[in-house]
């Protein structure tokens, strides 16, 4: 029996495990059947696979992934059920390509006979679920979409899929796998492996030298990042050009730690105060480093677009200032930006000297207006999200990770350590964070993982399925809702674009309202695991305290629902 010859399920599953790939998160349907055979087999003969992991919905699958991922480095696979489970993946998907996730994305295809051939069609949902062009769901949001059609491709679609993915810009791939070719006999691959990613890009010595002469003449140059964090050392790299040449760096809507926030010249994360003032900006790694219907530079103003693929390709519209464009690896072009730069500015000369002063002496002002801020609400309730992030940095200690898909204040956050902190995708694509925060302690199980999400994200995470996983995997995580009760961003939009207009006067905005608010820290006990609502703010540090503990001595799930300000 074990003479058999191996099918194309077995193939694919050998070839993931020697690609490196840790875990398989399924949502299974009727096409996984030589999947799953295959993982059954690989189990008892114990033969090289992936841990196969049953997830109850996509979107923890895809947020799984995509955690993993930021924990590791390393791209995970995920299966979905054909055309409805590729629908149901497709917000996650887009949360990886605008992060630049190379998630593998695989999705069984439904029979494409319907007589005739081993693994042929025999469900009656096997005709309205196949589709003319299934991969056309996902097709703007991937790298490369492939049909796996002969069994010796198997291992060459898979290698392809790995370097793609794993080639800079980064980001997820899509491949079917059709039920009959899976459960056809393999076949000797036709080709030898090509696994190897491209190499980064280097930057242009012209380009960076125009770079380095603008900014050594500058008299209040400004660097803006966003997502720069997201590259091993890349911290430390900003960090040193940063201080060596006192630039200040502001975060705009940062999804990683970019710069410690005790850094000398951390200038927030608002572009608005140093862009009045900026005679060079340096846009780091940053899709939106302002928004030109608020904010900009100066006219005179010369701007600098540094990054991988810093003109964002896959944007259909982007129209920010950009006097040199350079395409770079963030770490080694900054550190060969610093080189060029040592040679053009003396360090120790009075106008820098100048500049690091008047910058610390300005974010001192900034430190303190904030202290204010927070003073000025720590009493109220319901509560402000800044004094619920306040409450949730006292608590989060110094081996905690934290996920992002709230209305939390960084400014009340004391992060220093890459690795700490990853907000959610630009995109928008809700539910994404307590998938993220299973996957990252999957791949950082000695961390304290915190998921800071608000009440809407936290119903669109599809907590059922989240809290299933976190209890069947034993992946304790402490989730904190900020329960506003509404779409408070859709609020926003609404009154910043009529101010004067009758939703601003309603005391109910339509289509804003969640309420009646369900008991959401009730559905963490399904799950085995601690829930609990707080509405007092002087109770709230002592709370997170109670619901953390939970979490690292008793290695149970917690949510605390706490009862937040609307807009």
């Amino acid at each position: 029996m074990n003479d058999s010859p191996i099918s194309v399920g077995e193939a694919f599953v050998a070839a993931m495990a020697d690609h490196g790939i840790d875990y398989f998160f399924g949502n299974a349907g009727t096409d996984f059947a030589p999947v799953i055979e295959a993982f059954a087999k690989a189990a008892s003969l114990g033969q090289p696979a992936p841990t196969p992991i049953a997830i109850p919905h996509e979107n923890t699958a895809m947020g799984m992934a995509h955690g993993y991922y930021l924990a590791t480095g390393r791209p995970q696979g995920v299966m979905v059920h054909t055309t409805v489970g590729t629908a149901n993946a497709v917000c996650g998907l887009m949360n990886a390509s605008r992060q630049n996730v190379p998630v593998l994305l695989f999705a069984g295809r439904t029979p494409i006979t319907e007589a005739g051939a081993y693994g042929a069609r025999n469900r009656v949902i096997q005709w309205a679920q196949e589709s003319f062009d299934q991969a056309g769901m996902v097709r703007e949001y991937v790298k490369w979409d492939y049909e796996l059609r002969r069994p010796d491709q198997t291992t060459a679609a898979l290698d392809r899929a790995m370097a793609l993915a794993m080639s800079e810009p980064r980001g997820p791939i899509y491949m079917t796998l059709p039920r009959e070719v899976l459960a056809g006999p393999a076949e000797p691959a036709a080709l030898p492996p090509a696994k190897t990613p491209a190499s980064t890009p280097g930057a242009d010595p012209d380009a960076l030298a125009a770079a380095a002469e603008l900014l050594a003449s500058a008299k209040a140059p400004l660097i803006i990042t966003t997502t720069v964090g997201r590259y091993p050392d890349a911290a430390a790299t900003l960090a040193a050009l940063a201080e060596t040449f006192a630039i200040p760096v502001v975060m705009h809507w940062p999804r990683y730690v970019c710069l410690p926030v005790d850094h000398p010249m951390h200038a927030g994360f608002a572009p608005g105060p140093g862009l009045k003032e900026a005679d060079v900006v340096l846009v780091v790694d940053s899709d939106v480093p302002w928004i030109p219907a608020i904010e900009g530079p100066t006219e005179s103003a010369k701007v600098v677009q540094f990054g991988i693929d810093p003109l964002y390709g896959d944007y259909p519209l982007r129209s920010f200032a950009a006097d040199i464009v350079i395409n770079a690896n963030p770490v080694t072009g900054l550190k060969a930006l610093h080189a060029a730069l040592s040679d053009r500015i003396d360090t120790k000369s009075e106008a820098v000297a100048t500049r690091r002063k008047t910058h610390i002496a300005k974010r001192a002002a900034q430190r303190a207006t904030i202290a204010r801020d927070l003073d000025t609400v720590r009493d109220a309730a319901p509560m402000s999200p800044a004094w619920v992030t306040h409450c949730i940095d006292r608590i989060k200690g110094d081996n905690a990770s934290l996920v992002n898909e709230s209305p939390l204040q960084q400014d009340h956050l004391t992060l220093t350590e890459p690795g700490s902190f990853f907000s959610a995708s630009p995109v928008g694509g809700l539910g994404w964070g307590m998938g993220a925060a299973l996957g990252l302690k999957l791949g950082a199980p000695d961390k304290l993982v915190i998921a800071a999400l608000g009440d809407g994200a936290y119903m669109f995470g599809n907590p059922t399925s989240a809290h299933f996983v976190s209890r069947a995997l034993g992946l304790p995580v402490l989730i904190v809702i900020f329960n506003n009760r509404m779409w408070g961003a859709v609020s926003r939009a609404t009154k910043f674009m009529y101010p004067d207009g009758y939703a601003a006067k309603s005391n109910q905005v339509p289509l804003t309202l969640l309420e009646p608010a369900p008991d959401l820290e009730k559905v963490v006990a399904a799950s085995g695991g601690y829930g609990v609502v707080v509405d007092d703010p002087g109770q709230l540090e002592a709370e997170l305290i109670k619901a953390r503990d939970v979490v690292l001595n008793e290695g149970r799930q917690a949510v605390v629902n706490v009862i937040t300000q609307g807009v």
